[in-house]
């Protein structure tokens, strides 16, 4: 079954875009996923095809209109009733490698991408969607958060990466970051490739690698090592228990 993408733009030029190359394109061009790009202009009920107004209470910009929006998603939900709606905002959740993985075993997703000041907040009560963040950062719009979360999900689709296990091991998959690589030549400006990469030992290079990955995401990234030392104690506590009760 096809992975089908739906986004919901004022600005559906913007794809395929990076999405248009590479593996991306091959497997869309493979049928593995498809990509439907809905203007949200065409859904304004005036000859002006107006989508934004002054916010209520004041303030600077304009904010997307919940007539407008509501009557593009609801075209969108009839045509892909089984995919969940994503509004790319900064006021959302954090985008987890886990989501991304959850979202890439369904059948598509459907992606509305802000503009100015955002969305109308009451869009948000009358429609089941659910907000997502790519980052602690404010982008102009959110097309080129949409691009980053379809890359992520069409990597994972089955037959996209070259081998199966070739996104096992990488960053966030298993709540660590990725260890570092090296490759050829062994020597470079006085720097050497590791001597136990070059050792031949499977063992010794797996239980390097899980090291380094677990020394760098301490350091690099404190927030995913809390999470992780917590996981980790958490399930061996639940081990624990377990053998507790069988020997009983």
């Amino acid at each position: 079954m096809s992975f089908v993408a739906t986004v919901l733009t004022l600005y559906p030029e913007m794809f395929p875009g990076p999405l248009g190359i590479s593996l991306a394109a091959r497997a869309r061009e493979e049928g593995k996923w498809s990509l439907d790009t809905v203007q949200i202009r065409d859904f304004a009920a005036d000859r002006h095809r107006t989508v934004d107004d002054t916010p209520a209470g004041g303030g600077a910009g304009m904010v997307l209109r919940a007539d407008v929006l509501a009557a593009a998603i609801d075209h969108a939900q009839a045509a892909h009733p089984q995919n969940p709606i994503i509004a790319l905002t900064p006021r959302g959740a954090p985008l987890t490698q886990a989501r991304i993985r959850a979202l890439a075993q369904g059948p598509g997703v459907t992606l509305l991408c802000g503009r100015f000041e955002g969305f109308d907040e009451r869009i948000f009560a009358a429609r089941p969607i659910e907000q997502v963040s790519v980052g602690d950062i404010v982008l102009s719009g959110g097309e080129p958060a949409a691009l980053m979360l379809l890359d992520a999900c069409i990597r994972l689709l089955p037959g996209v990466m070259g081998a199966a296990s070739s996104g096992a091991e990488e960053s966030f998959e298993n709540g660590l970051l990725e260890y570092p690589h090296y490759t050829r030549p062994a020597s470079w400006e006085g720097r050497e490739i590791p001597e136990v990469l070059r050792s031949g030992d499977h063992a010794k290079i797996a239980a390097w690698r899980k090291q380094r990955a677990e020394d760098d995401t301490r350091l690099r990234r404190p927030d995913l090592w809390e999470r992780h030392v917590g996981v980790r104690d958490q399930s061996a506590s639940g081990a624990r228990r377990e053998t507790k009760e069988m020997g009983q």
